[in-house]
């Protein structure tokens, strides 16, 4: 028996009233701000809402459960270290933004797109491209970061909501991101339960593929209510797009190097700024007409405005007149200083998430969970809830998916589940969840590079709300549960 006086024993089982606090004080502070900031919660409100409940959750910690600071300390540098390569891959992104847009790629991308796909089609067509290109890149982020923010473009030349745009572009992204072997968050979800990846993709098929086909057939429906409604004049769009960039098929050579590279499993931060370089060397060859634009000159430019005008493209804010009003809101670019924001949320982020584990709040809350489980849906549905759940608190989805399996692996195991069970609820709620939280690292960063708010967005993306919905009901009925020596569960 635990001598109930042992301070480890206090400090890593606080009550649970007191383990909700912290949370509550998140949420209320959320709402808060974004009714007074709006728009602007992501420049500094939002962060402070973060580390207030941050604050909250130390004080308790340390008041009443007499955790030292240090154990604090610790769990915020050893969460802020675990999303020190996501941080890179943001200022990447956001080079990638850059570059790719003032190169002429993305509106080549824009041009074509527009000759080609039917505005009646176009969601259910953004979502599938968005799905094929996330099964091969193995990346959400790379993929809305690039072939997303064309298809937003696109859309908008149609006069269709960029909340649904944004809604087809992540749901497709995000599926392909679930069954590719190439995605880290399979991988990681996989390997965490030790079960074989193929073994892991297979078995997700069985509610990946219905949730698919749901949102598929949702965008087809609401895109022929926009297709019908589209008043928007896609020709004057288009001839503006022609008078300011040089439009080539031969600017595709840098998504197609993009894709190779990917496909050859170099590592995605040097794919990144391949990517990016590759983009800023085009510019000076594709669009010298842009360049003026760029360094604020009238004279006739130099190799060193060259380069100053690729590294711009790179990190600043850039602006470029066009003849029409709405594409020269599109093609203004942010670039890594435009991911700053971003940064420094998802830092402050990580802040409450580390308190929140080092105090063993989260630990348990999940505790009360594991004592309503009851049988095979009431298990499923506690390990969904426990990776939105910590999607929530922690704030990124790799942190969720390792947490939710460390938490119930056990579980599983000692009850005769078989891992693939907990690896596909795993990735059913963590991984398809976290673009639906403003707070979390996928929510904050699709909303930057999209220029949609993240709750604008949220209720179209009708694959991420129902995948987790999917679990439950194919374990409320029992189809391919399967028990260790035993087979299905019936």
């Amino acid at each position: 028996m635990q001598d109930k006086n042992s301070p480890k024993l206090i400090a890593h089982n606080p009550r649970l009233i007191l383990s909700f606090v912290p949370i509550i004080i998140l949420i209320l502070s959320l709402i808060f701000v974004v009714k007074v900031f709006s728009s602007s919660v992501m420049e500094g409100a939002s962060q402070i809402a973060l580390l207030v409940a941050s604050a909250v959750c130390v004080f308790i910690g340390m008041s009443f459960f007499k955790i030292p600071w240090h154990c604090f300390e610790d769990g915020i540098k050893e969460n802020i270290a675990n999303v020190g390569s996501a941080i890179v891959m943001l200022l990447l992104i956001g080079a990638i933004g850059g570059t790719w847009m003032l190169s002429g790629v993305v509106p080549t991308m824009i041009y074509y797109g527009m000759q080609i796909v039917n505005p009646k089609i176009f969601l259910f067509v953004c979502c599938i491209v968005s799905a094929v290109v996330s099964i091969v890149t193995g990346s959400s982020w790379t993929t809305i970061a690039t072939i997303g923010v064309a298809l937003i473009g696109i859309g908008q030349g149609y006069g269709i909501s960029t909340s649904w745009i944004a809604g087809a572009v992540i749901s497709g992204a995000y599926f392909g991101d679930k069954i590719s072997p190439l995605s880290d968050t399979t991988v990681i979800a996989s390997s965490t339960v030790g079960v074989p990846l193929f073994t892991h993709i297979k078995y997700m098929m069985v509610t990946t593929v219905p949730s698919m086909i749901i949102s598929l057939m949702v965008f087809l429906i609401a895109g022929f209510s926009f297709g019908n409604g589209a008043t928007y004049d896609v020709s004057d769009f288009s001839e503006s797009l022609k008078s300011t960039f040089n439009i080539s098929p031969w600017l595709m050579i840098i998504p197609l190097l993009t894709l190779a590279m990917i496909f050859f499993k170099l590592p995605s931060l040097i794919v990144l700024f391949l990517s990016a370089a590759l983009a800023a060397a085009f510019i000076p060859m594709a669009q010298p007409q842009i360049i003026p634009h760029l360094i604020n000159t009238d004279d006739k430019t130099t190799f060193v405005d060259m380069i100053k005008a690729m590294m711009i493209s790179c990190y600043g804010n850039t602006s470029v007149d066009t003849p029409n009003a709405m594409l020269t809101d599109l093609i203004a670019t942010r670039g890594m200083s435009g991911m700053m924001n971003t940064i420094w949320l998802i830092i402050c982020a990580m802040c409450f998430g580390g308190v929140m584990v080092a105090s063993g709040m989260i630990a348990n809350i999940t505790n009360l969970i594991m004592k309503l489980i009851k049988r095979t849906v009431t298990l499923v549905a506690s390990t969904v809830f426990t990776g939105i759940f910590s999607n929530i608190c922690i704030s990124d989805q790799y942190l969720s998916i390792i947490l939710t399996c460390n938490i119930f692996k056990d579980y599983y195991d000692k009850n005769g589940y078989e891992p693939r069970l907990l690896s596909r609820s795993a990735e059913d709620s963590a991984t398809v969840t976290s673009p639906l939280i403003p707070w979390n690292t996928c929510g904050m960063t699709h909303a930057t590079v999209l220029n949609v708010a993240t709750l604008a967005y949220l209720p179209y993306c009708v694959f991420n709300i129902l995948s987790p919905i999917m679990s439950i009901v194919i374990a409320a009925i029992g189809w391919k549960i399967y028990r260790k020596n035993v087979g299905f569960d019936h």
